[in-house]
């Protein structure tokens, strides 16, 4: 291109200076010229071609940047989703479900040897027997059947009236029982445990005084007043940098009244921060009969962040999901009949109910504690946490942490505290 515009100008110099009759000086100026000018305009078209191949250039990058950043992205959201996974329980969960697998397995496999072993027995006894003789000996007549004794439901000590007189004069008081994990024996939880103080200063158990049959305005009053302890509590034990983790008494009685169920949610919802710390104590036959509307307030309170532990349990053959999707995080059994006889808690080995419970993230709780003893025995069933008697008493609150820490105490009812 540039030996063009060379042949150009030297051309247009010389048909200046013979055909225009220009001066050789005149014509040599017009031939730079016309090759300056050319060059000029060359220049501007490759620089034009070089800017426009630079802006493809960067366009072509900027896609690329903006394909790479997707792809980031797409990558972080997996990378975190794999993170959320939590392979490691998973993988406990799977263990857990082959050992209970292995187990139940173990046991079809023995109670067909038996069953194998039974007939066989049978076979042999009935071919070296006459056929006769056999047809002598009446048959046996069969077992009667089991009845099942209904021991009746005693009733309270303390009048209903005398309670309800015993409530207006303030004499209703909380005393707290420790949870305890195995082996360290360190507290986990305490249950609130109401008290009532009678007239002489002694303290009556809620066995004592709680109203089987109506009564249901006090039973509300006792339960919405524990409420209110454990959240003094609660809040005063997380201010000084020890968090409590505290269980509450709570029936249908308050759960199905309107006015006592819309006070445990305001309740809630005005201490979210401690929300937690607050497991609500149901009693199964309580739990088990929960009405429609009574399980929306229930879902009402887990929302919120509560949860609740079923007492008395007497059997476990339950559909745990559901009560774990129900906020369920324990179910107590009493130690003594468990360990005398697991088989009427459940069909699993003594060894697997407690990593089976806790695939749902629920806790197995012994309680009546009243012996070493049971404590190895529930030790060599990994269940950890344990109450009683044996383990701790129901005592005071520490003054500091009480709603009431004005409370005047008579000598009668230091004795009985100590």
């Amino acid at each position: 291109m540039y030996s063009l515009i060379a042949f150009s100008a030297a051309g247009l110099g010389a048909l200046a200076y013979f055909g225009l009759t220009f001066t050789p000086a005149n014509a040599i100026l017009v031939a730079v010229v016309f090759a300056c000018a050319c060059v000029v305009l060359m220049e501007r078209v490759l620089r034009q071609r070089a800017e426009n191949r630079l802006e493809r250039a960067i366009e072509d990058l900027s896609r690329l940047l903006a394909t790479d950043a997707q792809a980031g992205a797409v990558l972080g959201q997996r990378i975190n989703a794999i993170a959320d996974l939590n392979p490691g329980q998973r993988l406990e969960t799977v263990e857990a479900d082959i050992s209970v697998l292995g187990t139940v397995i173990r046991q079809v496999a023995e109670a067909v040897a038996d069953v194998e072993d039974k007939v066989a027995k049978a076979n042999s006894s009935r071919s070296s027997a006459p056929s006769h003789d056999a047809r002598m000996i009446p048959a046996p007549p069969p077992p009667p059947p089991a009845v099942s004794v209904i021991l009746p439901e005693t009733e309270p000590v303390i009048p209903l009236e005398m309670v309800r007189q015993a409530l207006d004069e303030n004499r209703l008081i909380h005393h707290v029982q420790p949870v305890v994990r195995l082996p360290q024996r360190r507290a986990v939880g305490y249950d609130l445990v109401p008290r009532l103080m009678l007239g002489d200063g002694e303290l009556a158990d809620a066995p004592d005084f709680m109203p089987r049959r109506g009564g249901k305005d006090v039973v509300r009053l006792v339960e919405g007043t524990g409420l209110v302890e454990a959240v003094a509590i609660a809040r005063r034990s997380r201010t000084g940098g020890q968090p409590a983790m505290l269980h509450i008494p709570l029936s249908r009685a308050s759960l199905g009244d309107e006015a006592s169920a819309e006070q445990l949610l305001v309740t809630l919802d005005a201490n979210r921060a401690i929300a937690g710390a607050l497991t609500f104590l149901v009693a199964e036959g309580e739990w088990m009969s929960l009405t429609t509307h009574e399980r929306a307030v229930v879902e009402q309170l887990v929302r919120k962040g509560a949860g609740f532990s079923i007492a008395n349990m007497s059997s476990l053959r339950v559909d745990v999901a559901d009560m774990a999707a129900l906020g369920v995080r324990s179910l107590r059994v009493d130690a003594g009949r468990f360990i005398a006889s697991p088989e009427a808690f459940t069909d699993f080995h003594v060894t697997d109910i407690a990593n089976y419970l806790a695939r749902f993230e629920v806790s197995l709780l012994a309680t009546g504690i009243s012996s070493e003893r049971q404590i190895v025995e529930l030790l060599d069933s990994e269940i950890t946490l344990v109450q009683g008697e044996y383990i701790s008493a129901p005592g005071p609150v520490r003054s500091d942490l009480a709603l009431d820490s004005t409370r005047t105490v008579t000598p009668q009812l230091r004795r009985a505290e100590l």
